[in-house]
């Protein structure tokens, strides 16, 4: 070859060379800051706003190719019957006298049931649609092992329509919600706040089994200067949206700021998305000072009917997005949040993380599953995070100081996201369709670190990484869903 092709051909290849090493430094930048393609998506977009057409259109074709990479082509699918969130199946009634059975049979006799409420007794709505225009206002305390209780006889036999910011105040404590369908009916929907705002001295608060709709926050928890509603349950309920939520107000189904030894468990939480504002909303988190949270064995998708949507959605998270300090339990949040476990839950289709820790000390995140999300976040110095037996579909990253301890999980690479390949994603059949049946055998552990897993069922010895042994066991028998009942058409007054 004469000496004149091959210069011609090495300066041809120096741009080549130039191209990869700048794409390569560019890579490993990503990496290192764990910034996923769909993370770098909006950026690219926003980056491109305001110019001429060309660089604009650039920019939505290359965000476009950045979320196909990631999240591939957004599919519509059925959600299937869980045995997570709200049952067809009621919550037993506790044994009571008939004098501590109230039945209501419209909102002038609840609210009187409520402001004349004592320890044991059981509010029983009557079958029918309820329209609260004014709060229910649960101010009369319970004891311990003896609540007062309010509950549907039958799931979806009682609607409670709310017309008004929220529909339940909880300020006492041992009060108990059951079986009820509560739904958000706003003049303009995000007006519709909270289905309950539990407050104050409303602490051993107990939610179960319930299906709330269309609310901003479906459970707002804080502290006055009453105190701190504390060691409350929030287990099998069903929350979503059927519309995104516009807003600029947080849209969080469960936002709880400076309350301590919370367990939110076996709940089905979907559709949060923030249309105005900032459009960053999570599925729930804990905050504020908070300490001992439990986030187990629920399931969060983040996009399941309301896809594509802009704005940015994080599954759960300890810490969310900071907290005023007013609004601190020590008055100062040198932390957010203390000693929480996440255990067990199944994260989707979020399109950013799916656990975020925001300066918060002592967390310990076992055994979850996290498919279709940015991963794990742990940012800030205040932050410490210990992480084992989890499989996630995304990376574990640490931002802005935050310190890992990572034992046994099972992740993806950034690089890896890039190229369009999500190993933790293959290993089930159809996982954008929500069919979680392993392909193939599942990957183990050697070590057993939850007793129960996602479904309730017992973990073997060298159990599967993630949330649970076989999805299966999650899925309600179709007998069961077909004796669930309907709500009712009448409305009572």
């Amino acid at each position: 070859m004469k000496r004149g092709v091959r210069r011609g051909l090495l300066l041809a290849a120096v741009p080549a060379l130039a191209g990869l090493a700048v794409a390569a430094a560019g890579l490993l930048y990503l990496q290192d800051k764990g910034i996923t393609p769909r993370a770098l998506a909006p950026y690219v977009e926003k980056r491109a706003a305001g110019h001429n057409e060309i660089i604009t259109g650039t920019g939505n074709w290359l965000g476009a190719a950045l979320r196909g990479l990631d999240r591939g082509d957004p599919t519509r699918y059925a959600l299937p019957a869980l045995k997570v969130g709200a049952q067809p199946v009621p919550v037993p009634a506790a044994e009571a006298t008939a004098d501590a059975v109230k039945l209501v049979r419209s909102v002038p006799e609840a609210q009187r049931a409520f402001a004349q409420a004592v320890s044991g007794d059981i509010i029983r709505f009557a079958p029918g649609v309820y329209r609260i225009t004014a709060p229910l206002a649960a101010t009369r305390p319970g004891v311990a092992g003896v609540p007062i209780v309010v509950r549907a006889e039958r799931p979806g036999s009682v609607v409670l329509e709310v017309a008004n910011s929220v529909g339940i105040v909880v300020a006492a404590p041992y009060w108990r919600f059951e079986n009820l369908e509560i739904r958000g009916a706003c003049a303009r929907a995000g007006a519709c706040e909270h289905a309950f705002h539990v407050v104050g001295k409303g602490a051993h608060f107990v939610a179960r089994n319930n299906r709330i709709l269309d609310f901003n926050a479906h459970f707002k928890i804080n502290g006055n200067r009453n105190g701190f509603p504390d060691h409350g349950v929030i287990e099998a309920n069903t929350l979503s949206n059927t519309a995104p939520r516009r807003t600029s107000n947080p849209v969080t189904p469960i936002d709880l700021v400076a309350a301590s030894d919370w367990t939110i468990r076996a709940n089905l939480i979907t559709d949060f998305v923030k249309a105005q504002g900032d459009r960053i909303s999570y599925g729930a988190f804990a905050k504020g000072a908070a300490a001992r949270t439990v986030f187990e064995r629920n399931v969060v998708l983040c996009e399941q009917k309301l896809q594509g949507m802009p704005g940015q959605r994080v599954g759960l998270s300890f810490g969310g997005g900071g907290t005023g300090r007013q609004y601190c339990r020590d008055g100062r949040c040198i932390t957010e949040h203390e000693a929480g476990i996440m255990r067990a839950n199944l994260v989707a289709a979020c399109s950013d993380a799916g656990v975020y820790v925001n300066s918060a000390a002592g967390s310990r995140l076992v055994d979850n599953t996290l498919l279709d999300t940015a991963g794990v976040q742990v940012r800030y110095p205040e932050s410490s995070a210990e992480l084992d037996g989890n499989l996630i579909d995304g990376p574990v990253t640490s931002r802005n100081g935050g310190l890992l301890r990572l034992g046994d999980n099972r992740s993806s690479s950034v690089a890896a996201m890039y190229a369009g390949l999500h190993p933790q994603r293959g290993l089930f059949a159809a996982p954008d369709a929500f069919d979680l049946r392993w392909d193939g055998e599942p990957p183990r552990r050697t070590t057993r670190t939850s007793s129960v897993d996602l479904c309730g069922a017992r973990r073997p010895a060298t159990q599967a990484y993630g949330a649970f042994e076989d999805f299966a066991a999650c899925l309600l028998a179709p007998t069961a869903v077909s004796s669930a009942g309907t709500a009712p058409n009448s409305t009572a007054h």
